[in-house]
């Protein structure tokens, strides 16, 4: 992932995505509380050293509704952007990502 800022995250619903983004952005300094856009579609978090973009696609009926919020802009910005849901928009996905599936067990993991 070295040089990479845009992070997939492919999971069941509870899977865990958001938290573990959750602390990808404590690790990155990110204070500010880290909750799920899923309503939003983005969250935007900004640390001392870091900026990111957290987005959640669940909801998306289709890929022009990503068009029409302009995603290109925080794609291609350079901020940290990790995204859940990303099997929602797969032709606007950038060429470069790193790619984290949460894959659950059993109960109690």
């Amino acid at each position: 992932a070295k040089g990479n800022r845009i992070f997939l995250f492919y999971g069941d619903m509870g899977a865990g995505k958001t938290t573990l983004i959750k602390s990808l952005c404590a690790y990155l300094g990110i204070t500010e509380p880290v909750t799920s856009p899923t309503f939003a579609i983005v969250n935007e978090y900004q640390g001392k050293k870091a900026h990111a973009y957290h987005f959640d696609f669940y909801r998306l009926k289709n890929q022009t509704e990503a068009l029409d919020m302009g995603y290109e802009e925080y794609f291609y910005s350079d901020a940290w952007c990790f995204i859940e849901w990303p099997e929602k928009i797969p032709s606007l996905l950038p060429e470069h990502f790193t790619k984290i599936e949460i894959i659950v067990t059993g109960t109690d993991s």
